[in-house]
């Protein structure tokens, strides 16, 4: 079972390439940044943990924009094993994954969590010019936008404007 902080952790990882003043911006694309977002977000660090990292992010993204079959994130997955104990009379799962792969691994299982209990629910963004993703929480899962006060507000702005261009056109 996946709780809210997994799900966070998903959309703050896959919200990491926004477009900026109309350029792409990548949160992890330098050596310094990526190490400091995955150290903020219980990794080590290495090289090795962010390149992979990144990897399952960017099959995540295609994925969740409907770009690449989600068999692609398979590879992520390959090696790792689940591991049940019972701990204090209650039964207790561990993820047996290499050091550098668990943060990589762990986006993975997330995000097919929230595909068996949320479907549909994690998407991205209705405003075309934005790369960002959302994870509906609402109840008639209805939202369109990652942020109402920037993409939600543009989109309304922009269709505001065509409307009154198209009247004075008449």
């Amino acid at each position: 079972m996946i709780d809210k902080a997994q799900e966070d952790t998903l959309l703050e990882l896959l919200n990491t390439t926004p477009v900026v003043e109309g350029s792409t911006r990548d949160a992890l694309g330098t050596p310094s940044a990526g190490r400091a977002w995955v150290r903020r977000h219980g990794g080590s660090g290495a090289s090795d943990e962010l390149s992979c990292l990144i990897a399952a992010r960017n099959a995540l993204q295609d994925v969740v924009r409907g770009g690449r079959e989600a068999a692609c994130l398979g590879e992520f997955l390959k090696g790792v094993s689940n591991v049940p104990d019972i701990s204090g009379g209650k039964l207790e799962w561990s993820l047996q994954v290499p050091a550098t792969r668990r943060m990589a691994v762990e986006s993975v299982l997330t995000w097919a969590g929230l595909q068996e209990t949320k479907p549909g629910r994690l998407r991205p963004c209705a405003n075309p010019q934005c790369r960002r993703f959302l994870l509906d929480r609402s109840k008639p899962n209805s939202a369109r936008w990652c942020s109402m006060a920037e993409c939600g507000n543009r989109m309304k702005a922009r269709r505001h404007y065509q409307r009154v261009k198209e009247a004075q056109n008449s």
